[in-house]
């Protein structure tokens, strides 16, 4: 078993950056590929980005592509999210996801496909 807590949420202006963190309790965090998945006000939740265990697979959702990086530490048992020159259409909570199954690269961005879910963090950003 497998808990996730996000943190790092808050509110900023256009522009601006914010880096969320993941973190998962359980020494095999590093056998696990992680997502991060947003949900917008009034609207269904959305894929972001996905890492693999190691770290060498990674996809993006087109519109956070050269504005978000997904990264991870597992001597920390932590994923990252840096999100740079963010948008009022980012605004959202923010929730990490995690799977022990292997799956193709590109799987990785449907929820289902995860086992594991945070409570998720909020992120505001205003114009």
């Amino acid at each position: 078993q497998v808990q996730l807590v996000e943190s790092g949420g808050g509110w900023v202006q256009a522009g601006d950056s914010l880096r969320l963190s993941c973190t998962a309790s359980g020494h095999t965090f590093r056998t696990y590929a992680v997502g991060w998945f947003r949900r917008p006000p009034g609207k269904e939740r959305e894929f972001v980005a996905s890492i693999s265990g190691s770290g060498t697979n990674i996809i993006y959702e087109e519109s956070v592509k050269g504005r978000f990086t997904i990264s991870r530490d597992n001597a920390k048992n932590t994923v990252y999210l840096q999100m740079s020159d963010l948008r009022p259409e980012d605004t959202a909570v923010y929730y990490c996801a995690g799977t022990a199954t292997v799956y193709g690269v590109g799987a990785y961005n449907t929820a289902n496909r995860y086992n594991y879910w945070g409570q998720g963090t909020q992120v505001t950003v205003s114009s």
